[in-house]
């Protein structure tokens, strides 16, 4: 299972702020912590806020903070919201469609193994990131 990079960063910069998950994390601190492009940061924050994940605090002591507890933002919500993550298994060799009648030798084990995958993503917070 392959992430975009904006996922990616996605989950960093929410696994990184969740280590602090009261404080108020600047932009600059983000940048200067994960050396994400910070054009690129600013647009994943932007992003991110109005997914409902962080919201955006402004004025001088401004920063992102959580919008929602860490313990109720689940990783598949995170994938779905950056990437529009499709959850329908893929073919292992690449095949458009996977022949149902006579599948391939790895079919039966590349389901199992891409459903205990969904099901790892769609039970896993950003709190239990943060006590591993």
């Amino acid at each position: 299972m392959k992430f975009s990079k904006t996922t990616e960063y996605s989950l960093r910069i929410l696994s990184h702020m969740s280590l602090n998950e009261n404080e108020l994390h600047s932009a600059e601190g983000l940048y200067e912590h994960l050396k994400i492009p910070k054009k690129y940061l600013q647009r994943i924050l932007t992003d991110l806020a109005r997914s409902g994940f962080i919201q955006s605090i402004r004025g001088r002591n401004g920063g992102f903070s959580f919008a929602r507890s860490i313990d109720k933002i689940y990783l598949s919500e995170i994938i779905n919201a950056t990437e529009g993550f499709d959850w329908t298994p893929k073919c292992m060799f690449g095949f458009g469609e996977c022949a149902l009648d006579s599948p391939c030798k790895m079919h039966d084990l590349w389901v199992d193994a891409n459903q205990s995958m969904l099901t790892m993503l769609s039970s896993t917070t950003l709190a239990d990131l943060k006590s591993k």
